[in-house]
């Protein structure tokens, strides 16, 4: 429940398009990671991740609530832990509202007493990665 708690209030700020408080949940340095749904693929480092936050927060996209669908689940060992699970994500833009379910995880590293993300990755599955569908059979 630890880490859902600090993730949820990463959300909160992306919402609240607040920079300071985005920023406040990341490893503030260079070997940070992030694996986007997006079309960039990846970001790497605090420095490129926070222009990231920065223009998004600019951007007529909206983030108006994420929910867990799947999970979350969390280990934490030491002062690393991880949480991930299955993700709604409800967003508008200039008005129009769209919904996408993601897979999403934060490896986050404990610093000054609060935890912050090391590695994020969202994601969403590609319907068919193999042109075979869903290799895992029902066995009826």
């Amino acid at each position: 429940m630890e880490l859902q708690k600090r993730i949820r209030t990463f959300w909160n700020a992306i919402s609240d398009r607040d920079i300071a408080e985005i920023n406040n949940g990341y490893c503030q340095d260079e070997d940070t990671y992030v694996v986007l749904e997006g079309p960039r693929l990846a970001t790497k480092g605090f420095s490129m991740i926070s222009k990231g936050w920065k223009d998004f927060a600019n951007s007529p996209i909206s983030l108006d609530k994420i929910i867990w669908t799947e999970g979350p689940y969390e280990e934490i060992v030491g002062d690393m832990g991880w949480i991930s699970g299955v993700t709604d994500l409800y967003i508008s833009v200039n008005g129009k509202e769209i919904m996408n379910t993601f897979r999403s995880s934060f490896v986050m590293k404990k610093e000054d007493g609060d935890w912050k993300i090391r590695h994020e990755h969202v994601s969403a599955a590609h319907p068919d990665p193999y042109g075979v569908g869903d290799w895992l059979k029902n066995d009826k």
